[in-house]
């Protein structure tokens, strides 16, 4: 009942509002994690991690689970207020592949386009699941890859019957 609530909220929200609880959600709080933007459309959103004492690691650059932690869980979120209540979206994995280490606050950039959402729609049609992978790649300050994220994404539309 929680979950149907706070979504009913969520889709209804502006989006600075959503902003705002991602950015008080405290695993993303306490790990310096930050949404800067969401698109009115809730087809873009960019998150930065800033580096701080509290998410170094052993050797003084960004934590691994912190990289992967700013990526996590933004297509399901543009996903769910895309294609609507009709559809189940999960996030079903991930690979990350670290390219190098992360020395200062670093970007991540998330879309969503009428393509993927009408490819998604096309391989749901009839009930059936649809499993499929979209890349996220975190820079630095400097623009240069950090690590390259696939999430691998589930999505079908919902057994009415229930």
């Amino acid at each position: 009942m929680i979950v149907k609530f706070l979504r009913f909220i969520a889709e209804r929200s502006p989006t600075f509002v959503m902003r705002l609880f991602f950015n008080l959600y405290p695993p993303y709080f306490g790990a310096g994690i930050q949404v800067e933007e969401i698109s009115k459309d809730r087809r873009y959103l960019r998150v930065k991690l800033k580096l701080r004492f509290y998410n170094r690691n052993y050797v003084g650059t960004q934590f691994g689970g912190s990289i992967y932690s700013m990526t996590d869980p933004h297509f399901m979120y543009l996903l769910l207020n895309n294609l609507g209540t009709e559809y189940v979206v999960w996030d079903k994995g991930a690979k990350i592949d670290f390219v190098k280490p992360g020395k200062t606050h670093l970007i991540a950039e998330f879309k969503i386009d009428d393509q993927l959402l009408a490819q998604i729609k096309e391989n749901t049609k009839e009930g059936q699941k649809y499993i499929f992978d979209l890349p996220v790649t975190v820079f630095d300050q400097d623009g240069e890859a950090i690590a390259q994220v696939s999430k691998t994404m589930y999505v079908r539309l919902k057994n009415r019957n229930r």
